[in-house]
């Protein structure tokens, strides 16, 4: 195959894997807005439901098409096209949800996925063959673990806009989600970089000695627990909107694969260093995208108060909006008695003079 057509069938797989990828966020969270919280058999009664595995089938198609993609292009042009399932994303949630797509969430998404590219531009990817060793990837893989379990918990708020367990108000459900939309793309990024090291051991091709077998199985159950808890943090994140915790996820994933690579491996910026300043700028501009997608979804549904008339026990009375009339506090006027009629007057007689 000449390489122009094994870019072009890169492109075209691209196009598919992000096209799969949207689809199956949109599942995810329409699945999430029609699931019951937290808590008891919630897990066992997600994976009763056949929306949950149609979603997982889209995501493996997704990622199939990515690695075919990788397979006839180059890092450099397949990773930046994966950030296209966000603009994919928005106008099939938007159509599902019977609204249209805001300008808000049309100028975040462009603001996200341009840092995104941004930053997937300056890194420069790894050699082949270059993978972290057996103590590398244990030591990334329960620090990995313990983040994840620090934003899943919501200790770690991922910004100021959504405190978890905020009371009264969509913030705190829009926080927490996008902390688990942090911890998916964290630990997706994290199974990549252990995948690599995990087709090194296969292959031999590890640096040191040759890694045992009991080493090998255990890449293998870390890479799997790291892809399925990706995989539930996504749906719970999802509880909280469409957009922006897929821009966050989107966004975190490359960038744990970038901070590995940059730390552990060696990779460095194209730019030399002007990469530093030029990432920074890019992940502000990317910051920016999913304050904006935050802020112009659909609003998070809140939990009903009472009105504002309302008096509740042991609380100071709220006064009405204005405009509105106070009811009468006081009972109705009782009848007065009315005085006795006064006598009429005797008629004036005319004086006569005898």
């Amino acid at each position: 195959m000449s390489p122009a057509a094994g870019t072009v069938l890169a492109v075209l797989l691209s196009l598919v894997s992000a096209a799969g990828y949207a689809l199956a966020a949109v599942a995810q969270s329409r699945l999430a807005a029609s699931s019951a919280p937290d808590g008891r058999g919630a897990l066992r009664a997600l994976l009763a439901r056949g929306q949950w595995w149609w979603a997982v089938g889209l995501n493996a198609a997704g990622a199939l098409a990515h690695v075919a993609a990788l397979h006839y292009g180059p890092l450099t042009l397949v990773q930046p096209l994966g950030a296209l399932t966000l603009v994919a994303a928005l106008p099939l949630g938007a159509y599902c949800a019977r609204r249209r797509v805001t300008r808000t969430e049309w100028r975040g998404a462009l603001l996200t996925l341009g840092g995104l590219v941004g930053l997937v531009a300056m890194t420069g990817p790894a050699e082949p063959g270059e993978a972290l060793s057996l103590r590398e990837a244990l030591i990334v893989a329960a620090a990995t673990a313990l983040l994840i379990t620090a934003l899943a918990s919501g200790r770690l708020p991922p910004g100021r806009g959504g405190a978890p367990g905020a009371v009264g108000g969509g913030g705190g459900r829009r926080g927490r989600g996008l902390g688990h939309a942090t911890a998916s793309g964290i630990a997706s990024g994290v199974g990549s970089a252990l995948t690599q090291t995990l087709t090194a051991a296969l292959a031999l091709e590890l640096p040191g000695r040759e890694p045992v077998w009991w080493q090998t199985a255990l890449l293998a159950v870390l890479i799997s627990g790291f892809a399925v808890g990706g995989l539930l943090l996504s749906q719970a994140a999802y509880r909280g909107g469409l957009a922006a915790p897929l821009a966050v996820v989107n966004l975190s994933n490359p960038a744990a694969a970038a901070i590995i690579g940059v730390a552990l491996l060696g990779e460095t910026f194209r730019a030399g260093a002007w990469g530093w300043p030029v990432a920074a700028a890019a992940s502000l501009v990317a910051a920016r995208g999913v304050v904006l997608l935050t802020k112009g979804g659909a609003p998070v549904p809140e939990t009903p108060s009472a009105s504002p008339s309302t008096v509740v026990a042991g609380s100071l009375p709220v006064p009405p909006p204005r405009g509105t009339e106070l009811p009468s506090a006081l009972p109705s006027p009782l009848p007065l008695p009315l005085p006795p009629p006064l006598p009429s007057p005797l008629p004036e007689t005319s004086l006569t003079s005898h």
